[in-house]
């Protein structure tokens, strides 16, 4: 696990133009100053030393003394995170729902055993590790040949994986390398399921000073080792950026007293599950509305894009949505969505194996498929007791293609956004599937709305 934190530098144009460039705690500082007075931003710079910029913050500024941690918020730190597992990645997504980031993509990059991390730095206990290794053998095992099941079916037929008639007609060098890129990612969408969650990934995010503090403070109460090994290392690359915020980043009692809590009611959540199969995904939808709306059909009147208006009743109206289970590849770009509150207990539902993608006219490969669902549902069952049984890394059991349950708390104005987006074209088959079918318990309730909503048609992001 590598953190490196990257400082922004001004452009040529920047500098051409006499514009200042600051450190984040100098740009914070002078953002405070004016809150206590209105002298404007030369009369700040002014008091600037340009050769002791960290003094400037102490003797001029005291950016700190303000009393506010809002301040914080406006010293932006960027950090690019190497070797995190996929389910760190998750979890540092969760606690950062309006960073700005990206992450490497199980879609496009093929991956290797080489890529699990050791179990000794997840802090897997030794006495497990023969038995994980061997089990992360067989999940890579079935990923390799998932991703050649699917690769044949996308070569067989081309439709599936919508490769343009053009091309596949096409016989140039350059045309045979695009059909084979999307016969690749078609194989890697589908069987990155059977993909273990202790593979390692990298993670950028841009967020303030404030926000990595909070963070650091996450981390550094969890539990499990790898949490608080970043939770060090971003701690150390913060320093260089906002050292006077780091004597907030430490653990904290009451986060570490709330996660126990929560693991002990996930646990009792762990005895009410039965049978470890590809469960139905058990959508819901619950809708509080001002006792004043309407259908809203005319809150959606000059709705013609998802970004454009929607009305105030949309916008004041509450809403609960989410599934019983969802495999956790599609977790990790659901719970991106910035607005609301998700919420997702870490308990196994099933296992997804993206068998209802696999074309009727495909016995063979469908009888293979079915073979490797049973890797997944192993892992799931084996994370299942070991939730039971207390033990903290169970999640590093996961794979891709583990269902867990999830909901988003929000407005309707947000998840018609949500569902516009996540229907549209170049959206996930998954995300759409889930989509529309909590978007059908939606026009049951609102019929009035079917064909305002831009249900697929929104353009890809």
């Amino acid at each position: 696990m590598k953190v490196t934190q990257v400082a922004l530098r001004p452009t040529p144009a920047s500098d051409a133009a006499g514009r200042p460039a600051l450190t984040p705690e100098l740009l914070a500082a002078s953002g405070a100053r004016y809150s206590r007075n209105n002298e404007g931003l030369q009369a700040i710079l002014s008091k600037i030393d340009p050769d002791n910029l960290d003094k400037s913050v102490d003797s001029i500024f005291r950016m700190m003394d303000y009393g506010h941690q809002s301040i914080a918020d406006m010293a932006p730190v960027a950090m690019f995170m190497d070797g995190l597992s996929q389910w760190l990645a998750y979890h540092v997504w969760t606690l950062c729902p309006t960073a700005g980031g990206q992450e490497s993509s199980t879609r496009y990059i093929r991956l290797a055993i080489d890529n699990v991390i050791a179990p000794d730095v997840l802090g897997i206990p030794g006495n497990l590790h023969d038995e994980w290794r061997a089990l992360n053998e067989a999940a890579f095992a079935a990923y390799e040949q998932a991703v050649e099941v699917w690769e044949g079916i996308a070569a067989r037929e081309p439709n599936v994986a919508r490769i343009p008639k053009s091309l596949l007609e096409d016989e140039s060098e350059k045309a045979a390398k695009a059909v084979a890129r999307m016969r690749r990612n078609y194989g890697f969408d589908r069987a990155r399921n059977f993909l273990p969650v202790g593979v390692a990934t990298n993670v950028m995010l841009v967020m303030s000073a404030r926000a990595w503090v909070n963070l650091c403070q996450h981390l550094l109460s969890h539990p499990l080792r790898e949490a608080q090994n970043l939770g060090e290392a971003i701690r150390l690359e913060l320093e260089l950026a906002a050292p006077r915020l780091l004597k907030h980043a430490v653990a904290r009692d009451s986060m570490q007293n709330g996660m126990a809590l929560e693991d002990a009611q996930t646990r009792a959540l762990a005895e009410k599950v039965n049978e470890i199969a590809e469960a139905d995904s058990g959508a819901f939808l619950e809708v509080f509305a001002p006792s004043e709306a309407g259908d809203f059909s005319s809150d959606l009147k000059f709705h013609d894009n998802r970004y454009a208006w929607m009305g105030a009743q949309l916008r004041r109206t509450a809403v609960r949505f989410g599934w019983q289970a969802v495999g956790l590849a599609e977790i990790r770009d659901l719970n991106r969505h910035r607005t609301g509150t998700k919420w997702c207990p870490l308990v196994p539902q099933g296992f997804y194996a993206a068998l209802d993608q696999c074309p009727e006219n495909e016995k063979i490969a469908r009888v293979t498929l079915q073979g490797l669902e049973s890797i997944g549902q192993r892992f799931s069952q084996r994370a299942l007791q070991l939730l039971r049984e207390g033990e903290p890394s169970y999640v590093y059991w996961f794979l891709l293609g583990t269902q867990l349950p999830f909901e988003h708390t929000t407005t309707a104005d947000k998840f018609i956004y949500e569902a516009e987006l996540r229907t549209g074209t170049g959206a996930h088959f998954r995300y759409a599937d889930h989509l529309r079918e909590v978007l059908a318990l939606w026009y049951e309730k609102f019929p009035a709305t079917r064909g305002l909503i831009l249900e697929g048609s929104a353009e890809p992001e």
